[in-house]
């Protein structure tokens, strides 16, 4: 097996000192139970990777890729370990020595092929029926809310347009995100960012929005490793918190769901709680994990499509912490698609992604 991005990890291999602090927020082994399955177990079997003690067989294989990479590990570490960083190296290296699952293949080809991991065809001018044009601000809808949560791309849409703004939708493919978590190369990535910033850079615009907490990772933190980014990226409710909305009286008590991409992959903490807070009536309490602390919904990571019975567990355990609310906001589509699967039959929880919410209570003109 090749170590090449394992090598560029080697401090942080042998900087975790095996204290097990990451078993008591670790979602994976909160359900497995396995010490391999939790960020010192995976370490271990990094680092024997790396010296090549062990080889890397189905077993050691599948717990590698038995990780969110929600980083709680990280935050609980003493040593501040960057876990996802060497899991997403050896995952690299995995892919580079031709190891990986059927499943993780065919989602890679759909992204080169198709330009999303659904093996989906259309078009986004085919599903929302507008082309790209010149303005200051575009609307980055990422795959999840273009083929799975629709409803959330066009509650974006409808407040851009309910605002009066002057935007655009893009000629867009997948961001690259789920191909940097399952540990596809560089080159991969680069070949979606390149047409990403051509196609916003096509229509001019300085701002552009996002209603992916993946995509927005991918924007602010990995793109420009790659690249200068000619415009600023933000999370829809980032810019959502600094302008006027007029919004109805929502009387009922909801929750928030600190997605992990934008959370502890890049602290945005404050800017959802603001648009929370703008809407007269509402109750909003905490859940008992949240900000920095808040659990994983379990979905990233490509854990969902390789384990759903694992993905759905953690989800539900999630949800349990919200069910004293009448809606749990969060802020992705992929977060919103997962705890809801998490729901129980008998619950009357209802999960909505935040701008859903603005846009039902947000007032024409």
């Amino acid at each position: 097996m090749l170590t090449d991005n394992l090598d560029k990890w080697k401090k942080e291999l042998v900087n975790c000192t095996q204290c097990g602090f990451c078993k008591d927020v670790c979602p994976i082994f909160d359900d497995v139970e396995w010490d391999s399955s939790v960020a010192r177990g995976k370490m271990a079997l990094c680092y024997g990777l790396y010296s090549g003690d062990i080889e890397p067989d189905e077993s050691v294989v599948e717990r590698l890729y038995q990780c969110t990479t929600c980083a709680d590990c990280t935050r609980r570490c003493p040593s501040s370990t960057d876990v996802v960083g060497v899991v997403e190296a050896v995952r690299k290296d995995l892919v580079a020595s031709d190891i990986m699952s059927p499943t993780h293949r065919k989602i890679a080809e759909s992204i080169s092929m198709l330009g999303n991991p659904f093996g989906e065809g259309n078009s986004r001018f085919e599903i929302f029926g507008e082309r790209p044009h010149k303005a200051k601000i575009a609307y980055f809808t990422g795959c999840s809310a273009a083929y799975r949560n629709k409803e959330i791309a066009e509650a974006g849409i409808s407040i851009l347009k309910k605002l009066g703004v002057d935007y655009t939708l893009l000629d867009e493919v997948c961001c690259g995100s789920v191909l940097g978590r399952l540990g596809f190369a560089d080159d991969n990535i680069r070949r979606q960012a390149e047409a990403n910033v051509k196609a916003i850079e096509d229509t001019g615009a300085e701002i552009v929005l996002f209603s992916c907490a993946g995509c927005l990772r991918m924007f602010r933190k990995e793109y420009p490793q790659l690249m200068e980014l000619p415009f600023k990226a933000l999370h829809f409710i980032e810019w959502l918190s600094e302008q006027e909305i007029p919004l109805k009286v929502y009387e009922k008590r909801v929750t928030y769901h600190d997605p992990c991409h934008i959370g502890r992959h890049l602290g945005i903490y404050d800017a959802p709680r603001d648009v929370i807070n703008k809407i007269p009536g509402i109750e909003f309490v905490e859940m008992a994990d949240s900000r920095e602390s808040a659990r994983c919904c379990g979905g990233g990571g490509g854990v969902r499509a390789l384990f759903p019975e694992i993905s759905r567990n953690i989800a539900s355990k999630r949800v349990d912490q919200a069910e004293f609310a009448d809606v749990l906001l969060t802020t992705c589509p992929f977060c919103v698609n997962n705890l809801t699967l998490g729901i129980d039959e008998s619950s009357k929880l209802v999960v909505k992604d935040l701008l859903e919410l603005v846009d039902e209570l947000l007032e024409d003109g």
